[in-house]
Order: C-alpha cells, then sequence, then structure tokens
C-alpha cells in the first residue's frame, strides 16, 4: 500500500480502482484488511476506494501520548488523506471506531462527505445515557483503561482473553494477533477507548455536535455482541438529509466480514457512481 503524510502522521492507505471515491474507516482490531470484500465489489463496480490503517493501527504511524487518540484529531486524518489524493468529497463508510470517526467527519467537514455509511455505531450520544444493557455489553472497556494492566492481560495465555472476547475471532483471529504483537500496537489500539471513553464521561452529557446533512444509510447486525441497536435506530434524529436503516438479522458485530454480501449489496444500491 501506498504511504500518505497527513495531519503530521504517515499512513499507510489503500488506494484502489478508479470512479467516485468511497473512503472506508475500519475500528478495532482491524486494519484496512477488514475491507478487503467491499474493495472487491466497489472497484469491479466503478468506484475508486481509499481503505486507510487509521493512526496506531496497521503498518500507520503511531503517537505516544493517549490525547493524541481523540476522535477530533482523525477528522484531520481522513481530510487530510483526502487532500494528500486528491480528493475533494468522497462517500465515507465506518464500522466500529471507524464509524464514529465517519459521523464526526460528515457532522464537522460536511463539504466532504457525499453520502455516508455507518455500520455497527450510532451517531456519538445519540442514545442519550446507556441502558443496562449497553454497559452490560461493554464491561471490556473499563477494563481497557487500565494502562499496562489491560495490555497484559490481553496477551496472556495466548491471548485468550481477545479470543474469548471476540468468540474466538475465526480465520481472522491470527491477523489481529499478528498486527497487535507488532511494537507499540496493542497499546495503540487500547488508546482509542482512553482517549474517547473515560469512565468520568461514560454517565454525562454527550459532546454537541452539529447534525448530519448528507444522506446516510445506517446498518446494525442484530447479534451484535457489543452494542445495542438503539444507538443506530436514534440517530436518525441527528441526520436531516435522507436517512435509511438496514436491519441485519442475526449477524454480529463484524459485518463487512460476516456479512460480506449483503453489505456490499446494500453499499453498491446506496452509494451513487455521481
Amino acid at each position: 500500500m501506498p504511504r500518505v503524510e497527513a495531519n503530521g502522521l504517515g499512513f499507510e492507505v489503500g488506494d484502489e480502482g478508479a470512479g467516485t471515491p468511497v473512503v472506508l474507516l475500519h475500528g478495532f482490531p482491524d486494519t484496512s484488511a477488514l475491507w478487503r470484500h467491499q474493495v472487491a465489489a466497489l472497484t469491479g463496480a466503478g468506484f475508486r476506494t481509499i481503505a486507510p490503517d487509521m493512526r496506531g493501527r496497521g503498518r500507520s504511524d503511531r503517537p505516544a501520548d493517549v490525547a493524541d487518540y481523540a476522535l477530533p484529531k482523525m477528522v484531520g486524518d481522513v481530510t487530510g488523506i483526502m487532500d494528500a489524493l486528491g480528493i475533494q468529497k468522497a462517500h465515507v463508510v465506518g464500522h466500529d471506531w471507524g464509524a464514529a470517526v465517519a459521523w464526526l467527519v460528515a457532522a464537522l467537514a460536511p463539504a466532504r462527505v457525499d453520502h455516508l455509511v455507518a455500520i455497527s455505531v450510532g451517531y456519538p450520544g445519540a442514545a442519550g445515557l446507556p441502558t443496562l444493557e449497553a454497559l452490560q455489553k461493554s464491561w471490556y472497556r473499563l477494563l481497557f483503561q487500565f494502562d499496562g494492566v489491560a495490555e497484559d492481560l490481553i496477551q496472556r495465555n495466548g491471548w485468550y482473553l481477545l479470543r474469548e472476547l471476540l468468540q474466538g475471532g475465526g480465520e481472522e483471529f491470527d491477523r489481529y494477533v499478528a498486527n497487535l504483537s507488532e511494537p507499540g500496537a496493542l497499546i495503540a489500539a487500547l488508546n482509542w477507548y482512553r482517549a474517547n471513553l473515560p469512565p468520568d464521561r461514560l454517565l454525562g452529557p454527550p459532546p454537541p455536535l452539529p447534525p448530519v446533512a448528507a444522506p446516510t444509510m445506517g446498518v446494525f447486525g442484530t447479534a451484535d455482541l457489543y452494542l445495542t441497536e438503539g444507538a443506530m435506530a436514534e440517530s436518525a434524529s441527528k441526520v436531516t438529509g435522507p436517512w435509511r436503516y438496514e436491519r441485519l438479522e442475526s449477524v454480529g458485530h463484524f459485518v463487512p466480514l460476516e456479512a460480506a454480501d449483503r453489505l456490499n449489496k446494500l453499499l453498491l444500491d446506496f452509494l451513487p457512481p455521481r
């Protein structure tokens, strides 16, 4: 993958195809490899796909400070990568943390986003205070706050805790472990949680953000082990443009892998070639 300088950092960016650009933003514990099935489908349909390893992840730079992983900085990453590649406006698709970033890009840099697709994670704070179910599903976020302790526990006994958290992880597990075993990779991945989900913000008011004007599609797998559907469903109230919601029955959290064909069909139906 080519290397792109943006927002003061170096990013490994997959840039394939031609035509209308689609920016693909991954989450934890993934890299841009998450999108391989979507890249094939989108480029085959005449789109250009831009899939970066997000900051701290994959082969992209890993800043040292926790504060460097605050979500607003990621908006500059995305727009900076677009600038470096000569892209003024693109469709933006995000999953997990990448969806949170995608929402912010659409809210804070609306001129850069044509259509938005958010997978699994809804508009930040749309659902209000977390429910008991949401707190139970997100127990690992509290563990991840403990600097040093979390890193040690996750890697013990052949990465047993990560394997359990991911329900085995399937064929992706070895990929995750190889990536997170690189120097500084695990702490960088956990710093996303430490910078954006500290315990003192858990029951606080959501951040004040503008609504999203771009046509937006929310996609949620009903068998998600980590997130509740309410946050995605309530995102409709934060979108002033056209809103479309797709529930994928019996699909878990990792929609781009677990339901690749179904997601690809949704993307090709929703994203105009311009």
